[in-house]
This record gives structure tokens, C-alpha cells and sequence, in this order.
């Protein structure tokens, strides 16, 4: 909105209402597109149908834009995900090796002071 414009109470709770409304329009007639399709879940697909039977084409593009960034968010945080996952097994691989590379360590010595123990005596 430009500044200094104000909205009373009234206008905010209808338009409110109004948005409630269309959600709920645009949620039935998704609906309708997944009960066609044999399914309970409602799909993006589902509703951009909803917004063309609903006669409202001119969402239909933004909603879709909207999904494809929506999507490669997904699929970037979704594989940043599987590189931390491989980082931090190969992390604990590389301090499992370390961890038994000290205990050879201490073994080895505590071999080499028993032999020279055994040379004492």
C-alpha cells in the first residue's frame, strides 16, 4: 500500500474474510481434482486445475513459478543435506581409523616396555 494510507478495522476483517472464503473455494475444487483422480491427498497440480476451473488463469502462472523455486529450494537444502550426512559419516570413519591407530600406538609401546621389562629381569 502507498503511505499513508490506513485501513479500518472493518475493511481488514473483511478482506479477511474474503481470502478465508477463496482458500476454501480453491481447497474444494482442488479436492474435487483429487477425488477424480482416485486420491485423498490434494497435489499443486490439483489446485493450479482449481485456479483454471475457477477461472482465475492468470495465478496459474505465478503459482507455477512460485512451486519450481519452491521445489529447487527443496532439492538444494535436500542434497546440502546428503553432503553434510556423507561429511559427517566420513568424519566419524576418519576418527574411528584415528582412534584405532592409537590404540595399535599403545599397544606397541606397552609391548616394548614389557620386552624391555623381560630383558631387565
Amino acid at each position: 500500500l502507498p503511505d499513508g494510507v490506513n485501513i479500518s478495522k472493518e475493511a481488514r476483517s473483511a478482506i479477511s474474510r474474503a481470502a478465508s472464503v477463496f482458500v476454501l473455494y480453491a481447497t474444494s475444487c482442488a479436492n474435487n481434482f483429487a477425488m477424480k483422480g482416485k486420491r485423498k491427498t490434494l497435489n499443486a497440480g490439483d489446485v493450479l486445475s482449481a485456479m483454471e476451473e475457477m477461472e482465475f488463469q492468470r495465478f496459474v502462472a505465478p503459482l507455477k513459478e512460485s512451486l519450481e523455486v519452491y521445489r529447487r529450494e527443496q532439492k538444494g537444502k535436500k542434497e546440502a543435506r546428503k553432503d553434510k550426512d556423507k561429511k559427517t559419516d566420513s568424519e566419524e570413519q576418519d576418527k574411528s581409523r584415528e582412534e584405532e591407530n592409537d590404540d595399535d600406538d599403545e599397544r606397541m609401546e606397552e609391548e616394548e616396555q614389557n620386552d624391555e621389562e623381560e630383558v631387565d629381569n
